[in-house]
């Protein structure tokens, strides 16, 4: 049985640069940025030389793995019928939960970087789900 679903291009669109402005938040010194660098063992002279090399192409291609993912939570919204916030918000939840939760721990369990930073990373991830699920829900 094949489903059709109809995504809302814009929704995904405004979804995904919501997800960008919290990551700006979330890894700003202003919130967690200096904790960020610091857990995962970067040194000053690493930030210097990404700062050189322009940051222009990784803002680039995080707005585009952003958008392609906002674009599949549509669908996943879309399939579990959530068409309120909180629902989305669940179906956000589930997703981090059987995915990212899951498949980032190897960076604790492979890479040898602290759970603390693991904590970090997932609840960026967690807050951009449950919100961009709740955004797509009401608005598809």
């Amino acid at each position: 049985m094949v489903v059709t679903v109809s995504v809302n291009y814009l929704a995904v669109l405004v979804a995904t640069v919501v997800q960008m402005i919290v990551g700006g938040l979330w890894y700003s010194p202003l919130l967690f940025g200096k904790m960020w660098i610091k857990l995962s063992g970067l040194s000053q002279k690493q930030l210097e030389e990404c700062k050189k090399k322009g940051m222009g192409k990784s803002y680039a291609l995080m707005f585009l793995g952003a958008l392609v993912m906002n674009y599949v939570l549509a669908h996943f919204v879309a399939y579990t019928g959530a068409t309120t916030f909180t629902l989305g918000m669940q179906t956000g939840f589930w997703i981090w939960l059987g995915f990212l939760a899951t498949t980032t721990m190897g960076m604790v369990l492979w890479d040898n970087k602290p759970w603390s930073l693991y904590v970090l990373n997932n609840g960026y991830h967690l807050i951009v789900l449950l919100l961009t699920g709740g955004l797509l829900a009401v608005w598809l």
